[in-house]
């Protein structure tokens, strides 16, 4: 019994490294000429696919190399995309979704704590966390706020985990639903960053949409990611936290660094622009790895650690917002 149960992670492991390998190699030849049409099918949507059927159908091969791997390429990936993007375009954009980024914060928090505490009843805790995600960036809002609320792990693993099943949906559904809306680029890439959770996907799903979906959904996502701080403090006084560490997106600073290098520096030559183009490029190869690490993190477990009602409160609160922020797009 014990060997077949080695056996079968050995296995596991097996098949993970290689589809891992199997990514990367086809990534790479994207920079071949003759071969890119061959590779043309590894996107940011195919990785997450990947990653997520190979947890459920296999479980976690490696969960916490996952967790780190993810989480730091990701903001290495994020801070790569600067190189790609002219900061008086990036400010343009900031500026004009800058007034519904503060509405849609207050609004969606509002909303989460209506649905989650007076209408489905789920814990204080649990029901905050989950708004906080679903308001700026999902789990980085989430591993922000758990610590200045004081939140039990149980709780965060609720939260996170529920941010994470509706973060994987939304890179799926979403450019499917703005291409049969026939939405403009810059509307997508607005409404991608109002209404998609975590960084992750709301990068990859503007990359899926086009150039120009990805620089607004990228800028007006890491702008809106500046509220983590502001959240953190007003939960500290709302709910009477002293002394407890805060998280900091310190990723987000170089990433405007890399704006600011890129459009000051590398945009003044043709070498400096082949160069920015290139880390650019790269940045986006590697979101796409970070999109199957992510997958391969959402096992049966953590399915099963959810519970029903506060996966019911994200869900509603994710259409209301999605909706909402569809609207005024549209009409305004």
């Amino acid at each position: 019994m014990l060997e077949n149960q080695t056996f079968l992670r050995s296995k596991k492991k097996a098949i993970y490294i290689t589809i891992l390998v199997v990514l990367f190699v086809c990534l790479m030849l994207d920079y071949v000429p003759s071969l890119s049409s061959y590779v043309s099918w590894v996107t940011p949507p195919v990785a997450l696919f990947l990653g997520l059927a190979f947890a459920l159908m296999c479980g976690q091969a490696y969960p916490k190399f996952n967790k780190k791997i993810s989480k730091y390429l990701l903001q290495y990936s994020v801070v790569g995309l600067g190189f790609g993007m002219n900061l008086h375009a990036a400010l343009a954009s900031g500026k004009e979704g800058m007034e519904f980024t503060i509405i849609s914060v207050i609004g969606t928090l509002l909303i989460g704590w209506f649905i989650g505490r007076k209408c489905l009843k789920v814990d204080r805790n649990t029901s905050y966390l989950i708004s906080s995600g679903t308001a700026i960036c999902g789990g980085s809002a989430i591993a922000a706020v758990g610590p200045v609320l004081k939140a039990k792990d149980e709780e965060m693993s609720v939260a996170l985990g529920t941010i994470f099943i509706l973060n994987a949906i939304a890179l799926f559904i979403f450019p499917f639903i703005g291409h049969v809306l026939n939405i403009g680029q810059y509307e997508f890439g607005t409404w991608a960053a109002i209404a998609i959770h975590d960084t992750s996907s709301v990068v990859g799903a503007g990359a899926a949409y086009g150039e120009e979906a990805l620089q607004v959904a990228t800028t007006i996502k890491l702008t809106r990611a500046l509220w983590i701080i502001p959240l953190a403090f007003i939960t500290s006084l709302i709910f009477k936290s002293k002394g407890k560490k805060m998280y900091v997106p310190w990723f987000i600073l170089f990433f405007v660094l890399a704006m600011i290098f890129n459009t000051y520096v590398l945009d003044r030559s043709e070498i400096g622009m082949k160069l920015g183009a290139f880390i650019n490029d790269f940045a986006r190869k590697m979101l796409t790895i970070t999109l199957f690490f992510i997958g391969a993190s959402l096992s049966r477990d953590v399915l099963k650690t959810v519970g029903f009602k506060p996966l019911l409160q994200g869900v509603l609160l994710w259409i209301v917002i999605s909706i909402a922020t569809l609207l005024y797009i549209y009409w305004f």
